[in-house]
């Protein structure tokens, strides 16, 4: 399989992951390691920082598919079938169809921007 065919598969298996996380078949160790996972790869915040010459972008070529892989082992193969196909649904022209998803995210950003602000300034 090709880098590009793989990254391909990435932005299939990261919202696929999302939807195994809420679903009933999905045992609680690989809710767990998907959470962090999911968590991980939507964080603008990296393990090691990208300005980092070389060791900046490992997390981003090792770590994340190292734990995308670990995921993929603990789900069993039917429901994360099943998760791809909807997955592939959720996406149109490159971008996700259910933008809202992203709003947990965002929310906890501004609220850790927000008390670091006030935690420096009052």
């Amino acid at each position: 399989m090709s880098l590009r065919e793989r990254a391909e598969k990435l932005k299939t298996d990261i919202p696929a992951l999302f939807l195994a996380l809420k679903h009933k078949r999905t045992p609680l160790p690989a809710k767990i390691i998907v959470a962090i996972t999911v968590a991980y790869a939507l964080s603008p915040v990296d393990l090691i920082p990208d300005f980092i010459p070389v060791f900046g972008y490992l997390d981003d070529v090792i770590l994340l598919p190292a734990l995308i892989a670990l995921t993929i082992r603990l789900i069993p193969e039917d429901v994360l079938t099943e998760c791809r196909e909807q997955a592939k649904e959720m996406w149109q022209d490159g971008k996700p169809k259910k933008w809202f998803y992203a709003l947990p995210i965002v929310f906890v950003w501004l609220l850790l921007i927000f008390v670091i602000v006030k935690a420096v300034f009052f």
